[in-house]
């Protein structure tokens, strides 16, 4: 089936879509990872853009949410799943509104539940996961873009004009300096230049570069004289815990794994010359904050991921035969991580400082 492209004029104040009463109130459903949720920052500008004359609202996961507030643009931003029973009834967060619209930028058929459940008039989004009767306008997805580009051909194909590919994040003052707080409170002189690592890496471990590398990166900074600052969530503890065991006293970083919301992350790292990151949220997140990122890659393909931002990244990868699998865990010798070598690393983090 062909792609579905929907045109749209702007008229009293209201978007008026083909075949779709005015337009007043949209609220778009955001990814539900950090990494896919910078990703699609462009086509919600995109959006912004060309309407502004309609209320848009976000609607996200509450873990994710907070990164709407540090993205440009109007409008409230809706923590989904806030309420512990609001799973009983997915439209709950998002009932009696006045959304006249919903654009659903995840692909699952829970996303289109949630706004049908909601009750709102016009539901778009991309015609997969056998959700397409339960969407208005329904869109066929491309294929070998990256995801960025990806959620950009959307809201082309629903007549929004498209705009640079490149997420931005304004970081305010408030949490500027409760990320400088965090960091001088831990032993950081503001004088030497800060190097955050970003060693975990969500959906198993193939995408983590060994935590021997990254140690090997601190020590030789440190060296430098640089300060050394360790980032992620929660769940990239382990791997967090594994860099600081390979470190073996050499050297005492600034572990902040998991104690920063996004708010106070990104203060964080708007402190830092350079982010050294596997393909995760943290480098799609320091990327867009304009942070300088080397990111290794392995199992994933970094045409589809690579990380977008005003400081062009650094992609390191090493050719073999069996990337990019997508496997969460490597069933032989994990060899395009394990090559990608420490010197590369340095090379291109040294640049910044």
């Amino acid at each position: 089936m062909e792609e579905e492209t929907v045109p749209h004029a702007v008229t009293a104040g209201n978007v008026q879509y083909h075949g779709c009463a005015p337009v007043k109130h949209l609220v778009i459903l955001a990814p539900n990872w950090l990494g896919d949720a910078v990703m699609a920052l462009p086509a919600i500008a995109d959006v912004r853009r060309a309407s502004p004359e309609v209320a848009i609202d976000v609607a996200a996961r509450a873990s994710i949410a907070p990164l709407f507030k540090l993205a440009a643009g109007p409008g409230a931003v809706i923590a989904l799943g806030s309420d512990r029973l609001a799973w009983r009834d997915p439209g709950k967060d998002l009932r009696d509104r006045g959304f006249d619209a919903a654009l659903l930028l995840p692909n699952s058929f829970h996303a289109a539940f949630t706004v049908w459940r909601a009750r709102i008039p016009e539901r778009w989004g991309y015609r997969t996961d056998w959700r397409g009767p339960l969407l208005t306008r329904a869109v066929g997805a491309p294929k070998g873009v990256h995801q960025g580009a990806y959620y950009q051909h959307l809201v082309e194909a629903l007549g929004f004009a498209r705009g640079p590919l490149e997420p931005r994040l304004d970081v305010p003052p408030h949490a500027r300096r409760a990320g400088a707080h965090m960091l001088t409170a831990q032993g950081w002189d503001p004088r030497a230049p800060l190097v955050a690592l970003a060693p975990g890496a969500a959906s198993g471990g193939a995408k983590r570069w060994p935590a021997k590398s990254f140690a090997e990166v601190a020590t030789a900074l440190a060296k430098d004289g640089a300060g050394i600052v360790l980032v992620g969530s929660r769940a990239d503890r382990p791997a967090g815990a594994a860099l600081v065991a390979a470190l073996a006293d050499l050297v005492r970083p600034i572990n902040l794994i998991g104690r920063t919301d996004l708010p106070t992350l990104a203060g964080v790292l708007v402190n830092c010359r350079a982010l050294v990151s596997n393909d995760s949220g943290a480098m799609h997140f320091g990327a867009a904050l304009g942070v300088s990122v080397t990111a290794v890659f392995g199992p994933t393909d970094e045409r589809a991921t690579r990380p977008l931002g005003t400081a062009e990244p650094v992609v390191l990868t090493h050719p073999v035969w069996c990337r990019p699998c997508m496997l969460p865990e490597c069933p032989i010798d994990h060899r395009c991580m394990r090559r990608v070598k420490v010197e590369a690393v340095l090379g291109a983090v040294r640049r910044t400082l």
